[in-house]
């Protein structure tokens, strides 16, 4: 090649369901979860939403976090249509989204894509994402929703916390400059149903969309702070290179 960007071996690679820039977003996918006995071993599926604008390593570490913890048998990454709490600053297209998503982790056998809030119009709210597949997977899986501490510390802030409790359990990460939470405040917040919430013991990576999308837009590096090929699509699309996004 003349010069260096993703392959097609490279975007083959990450799904035959991806779509070029400013195409629309690709079609639903049929769910790739093997089937087994859920009486004797109830899936346990891991949900990490987000932007993914791009998709880094502090995303992914979180994924393996709970995942090693937890023992869960997968982990989607669910990236948000329209979140409502950023809705105040521009987003990269979904389809770059997503292609990013998948190019992040091609060939982790743990990770997988889930596009129900790109399916579904509107304001993309955890909430009714949870909803939807707890009905998908059926009462007998149990679904955790993984977030990072910060996000723990707005969950009031989210539409029905409650209920999004009552719908999967949750799986909180360290987060630098934000410190775990007490688990005394759980209780005190949410009751009983605070033995739902498990706190995640590791490393905290510091990360964010914000300083990488800035780093893009001043020439600077962003090599090991996202996937190479996530690092060579930003490159070869040009993404974040016309302004340093808030």
């Amino acid at each position: 090649m003349g010069r260096r960007g993703v392959s097609p071996a490279t975007v083959r690679a990450a799904g035959p369901h991806l779509t070029a820039a400013g195409s629309g977003v690709p079609a639903a996918e049929p769910d790739p979860l093997p089937e087994r006995s859920a009486a004797a071993f109830p899936l346990k599926i891991g949900i990490l939403g987000g932007t993914f604008d791009p998709p880094h390593l502090g995303h992914l570490w979180l994924a393996t976090l709970a995942a090693d913890a937890l023992g869960l048998d997968r982990v989607l990454l669910m990236p948000a249509a329209r979140p409502p709490h950023k809705s105040g600053r521009q987003i990269t297209n979904a389809a770059d989204r997503v292609l990013m998503a998948r190019l992040a982790i091609s060939g982790d056998p743990l990770l997988e894509i889930s596009l129900v809030e790109m399916e579904r119009p509107g304001p993309s709210y955890t909430v009714e994402s949870i909803e939807a597949l707890r009905e998908r997977h059926g009462a007998e899986t149990r679904l955790f929703l993984l977030m990072a501490s910060d996000s723990l510390a707005q969950i009031d802030t989210w539409r029905e916390p409650d209920r999004l409790l009552e719908l999967a359990e949750w799986a909180v990460g360290p987060r630098p400059g934000t410190p775990m939470p007490d688990p005394d405040t759980l209780r005190a917040r949410f009751g009983p149903a605070a033995e739902r919430i498990h706190l995640l013991a590791g490393p905290a990576l510091e990360l964010s969309g914000t300083e990488i999308r800035q780093r893009v837009a001043a020439g600077r590096t962003i090599r090991y702070l996202v996937p190479r090929a996530v690092e060579e699509l930003i490159r070869e699309r040009g993404l974040y290179r016309r302004s340093a996004r808030a």
